[in-house]
């Protein structure tokens, strides 16, 4: 036994200049060499008794068991934290805690704390069983407890913290702030990419911060705020039963976040959450009644953070996983693991389209790839199969398409790119001047307007015919696949490498005219549509001149909503759409002239044009929707999907009519009206049905659009001579969003924020 005439260790550790730095340095490495180790968040723990020299200066006694922790510097920033000094918190709670770890010392690089004896409740109770009714009692007890230590005790809070000490929405949003600059923004530059890739935004934590409600005022207490099964140990003597340990992400506020973070990270079966609920209520009525106003109505939007938040420390530690491991199995384990949180995370973030596991397992294994090829690992994991139908580019050798590959998962976000149907990672290859963007489709994402010709077949139709339109070039098709999986459990994955035409040189998006075109823009774009009546069509579609254009699309349109999903059809109908066999009977009573057809671009949307430094002043890019048709339809098409002001319509217009023969511009000031129509129409029926499914609603052209679908409904209908029956329903009404001024988008409306 230590001698007991040595005065204890005042509460929080002893100051370290009153201790050897060699006699410290020793115990640390005897602690590492010979101790029981475990991992924290941020910390390596060694459990080791103390030697007779350091218990004598610390006034304990020989044997008594320490726990080592030492802070790791490579980790990953994965966690919020209000305090970065847990000695300073832990001192805190020796009055209202008493049983709770005491630092005995605390320097930069480790601390060395008290050891609590007994065992982890998730060594006896692992994640997902059911926990006994009383360890859930006692555990609520331990939460009410907290609610008694004072606050003048506590460290300084930052000074972004509410002033007002109950002020639920303030501090929520507080978190969601601390969560994006702790979190997303420390790590953004590593992972930036990936997330991109699986459809998280990069601003998702400051959105959620702008939605959090009112909510009922509680008086704030300190906070655990990471009661997970780890640290929980019971003890071995029963008296306290229970102990809470690692308090490094310990905070200050609403009580109802350390509730909800303790039901989430507790892994509690479903069935046990109300138990656990009314526990706590039961154990914080008895000593801070205020701190369960509102409980009902407001735990769910702590809870909804906590799974929001948790998508970004999951996604990065299932990569980190990968950057070691080749094995299916490690793969496997990521992507599962990636989809668990993407799933929980898409309600409260309001992720559009979450991607399927296959999906998943494609993005993961690209950053796998790239984190290998950065690593002094030799053996090479990707491999490709180029389509016959483009043949190796004198520019772009297959040596180049093989280390665009390999690069791609490694992309930052800015040069991630998430589109309707398509994931853009634009790269860099040795030897190459200019960078190149990989383009894939998205599996997830189910496009109801489809394309006809082949994206490749059209790019090169255009390069070939040497016309004035400013198209990237494609360099590679082909299918990627994993070298170590087996094929069974390897498919086939498609790409293809065109040229990149946004800035070179800068980490800047694209700048597409999203708000209208300029007038030299407008010039630009008409010039390059008359160009395009140059391109040799028959190649791409040899029956087109034996086709009605307009019965073509009509019947496109037709098809369209006959196959659109039971549950869109049905509310099409409520809101007083006509059904296919009604729409078809519409659409035959007009007539279009005919006129001379061209290859036409069929989306071009203001994100699908790129602004350049040159007479033609845009680049067009997303070919997929080419069609062969009326040149008329390309130019009215355009109109409705891009902002465009009077003076603007009739220079284009002016400009097109003046630019091509007759042949191609005959009756059009008659029939651009009907060609408006059926656009109007057709965005009636394609927006509603993104609305109900949520399908590409991350893509921005796709979200203005659904962001004025109140206006886009009325024109429809009226247009078609039908009534408005979705007025007589006030609260249907209400949920339609409505240009700037409506807030929903979509028609069923999230729990949560």
């Amino acid at each position: 036994m230590g001698p007991r005439s040595v005065p204890r260790t005042p509460p929080g550790g002893r100051a370290t200049a009153d201790l050897p730095a060699d006699l410290l340095d020793d115990f640390v490495r005897r602690a590492v060499a010979e101790g029981a180790a475990s991992r924290g968040h941020h910390n390596k723990n060694y459990v080791l008794p103390l030697t007779e020299p350091m218990a004598r200066l610390l006034g304990r006694e020989t044997g008594m068991s320490s726990i080592v922790r030492i802070r790791q510097t490579e980790a990953l920033p994965v966690v919020i934290r209000t305090w970065h000094d847990e000695s300073a918190i832990l001192r805190a709670l020796q009055g209202a805690l008493p049983h709770v770890p005491e630092c005995l010392v605390s320097r930069k690089k480790f601390a060395i704390h008290s050891y609590v004896e007994g065992v982890s409740l998730a060594s006896v109770c692992g994640n997902g069983k059911p926990v006994d009714g009383l360890v859930i009692k006692a555990l609520a007890g331990l939460l009410a407890q907290m609610s008694q230590v004072r606050r003048e005790a506590l460290p300084p809070l930052p000074g972004s913290w509410p002033h007002n000490g109950k002020d639920g929405q303030g501090f929520l949003r507080a978190l969601a702030y601390l969560g994006d600059r702790q979190i997303r923004q420390s790590n953004w530059g590593s992972f930036g990419g990936l997330f991109a890739a699986l459809g998280i935004p990069e601003d998702a934590l400051i959105r959620l911060a702008e939605r959090v409600p009112p909510m009922a005022r509680r008086p704030y207490s300190l906070l655990h705020a990471d009661l997970h099964r780890d640290n929980v140990i019971m003890t071995y003597r029963g008296d306290p039963p229970l102990i809470c340990v690692d308090w490094e992400l310990a905070t200050y506020g609403d009580p109802l976040h350390d509730l909800a973070t303790h039901l989430v990270r507790m892994q509690y079966p479903d069935f046990q959450w109300d138990e656990v609920i009314q526990a706590w209520a039961k154990a914080m009525q008895a000593v801070r009644p205020a701190a369960v106003r509102g409980l009902s109505s407001d735990l769910r939007h702590y809870v909804a953070f906590e799974r929001a938040q948790s998508v970004f420390p999951d996604v990065m530690r299932a990569a980190k996983s990968l950057e070691n491991s080749l094995g299916q199995k490690a793969l496997d384990a990521a992507t599962a693991s990636v989809s668990k949180a993407l799933r929980a995370a898409a309600e409260p973030l309001r992720l559009p389209n979450v991607p399927s596991e296959a999906e998943i397992e494609r993005v993961l294994f690209r950053w796998q790839a790239s984190c290998w090829e950065r690593s002094t690992h030799p053996r090479a994991v990707i491999n490709w199969e180029p389509d016959n139908r483009v043949k190796e580019h004198p520019d772009f050798p297959h040596s180049a398409v093989l280390e665009a590959l390999i690069s791609e998962g490694a992309a930052p976000a800015g040069r991630v790119f998430k589109g309707t149907a398509h994931l853009n990672s634009v790269v860099r290859v040795a030897g190459s001047d200019l960078p190149v963007v990989v383009r894939r489709k998205v599996a997830s994402v189910c496009r109801r307007e489809r394309g006809f010709l082949s994206e490749h077949a059209v790019l090169r139709a255009i390069e070939q015919s040497d016309v004035a339109v400013t198209a990237p070039r494609v360099l590679a098709l082909g299918q990627s696949h994993h070298l170590v999986a087996p094929d069974e459990s390897n498919p086939k994955d498609p790409f293809a490498i065109h040229t990149y035409v946004g800035p070179a040189d800068s980490d800047q998006p694209p700048n597409h005219p999203v708000h209208g075109l300029l007038p030299h823009e407008a010039d630009g774009l008409v010039a390059q549509l008359v160009a395009l009546t140059q391109v040799d069509y028959r190649q791409l579609d040899p029956a087109a001149e034996d086709s009605d254009f307009y019965a073509s699309l009509s019947d496109r349109l037709v098809s369209l909503v006959r196959d659109l999903p039971k549950e869109s059809q049905q509310l099409a109908r409520v809101l007083g759409l006509p059904n296919a066999a009604r729409l078809k009977e519409i659409l035959s009573a007009h007539r279009v002239t005919p006129r001379s057809l061209s290859l036409l671009h069929g989306d071009l949307n203001p994100w699908n044009l790129v602004r350049r430094d040159d007479d033609l002043a845009l680049t067009i890019i997303d070919w997929e929707m080419a069609m062969v048709g009326d040149p008329l339809y390309d130019l009215v098409r355009h109109m409705h999907l891009t902002p465009t002001r009077p003076e603007i319509r009739t220079r284009m217009f002016r400009r097109w009519e003046r630019d091509l023969p007759s042949t191609h511009t005959k009756n059009w000031q008659q029939d651009r009206r009907i060609y408006r129509w059926i656009e109007v129409v057709r965005s009636a029926y394609v927006d509603l049905d993104r609305l109900v499914t949520g399908a590409s609603l991350d893509a921005p052209n796709v979200r203005r659009a659904v962001d004025s679908y109140s206006m886009t409904l009325q024109a429809a209908t009226a247009s078609l001579g039908l009534p408005l029956r979705w007025q007589a329903n006030p609260y249907l009404a209400r949920a339609l969003p409505y240009g700037d001024h409506g807030s929903n988008t979509v028609l069923r409306l999230p729990v949560g924020m």
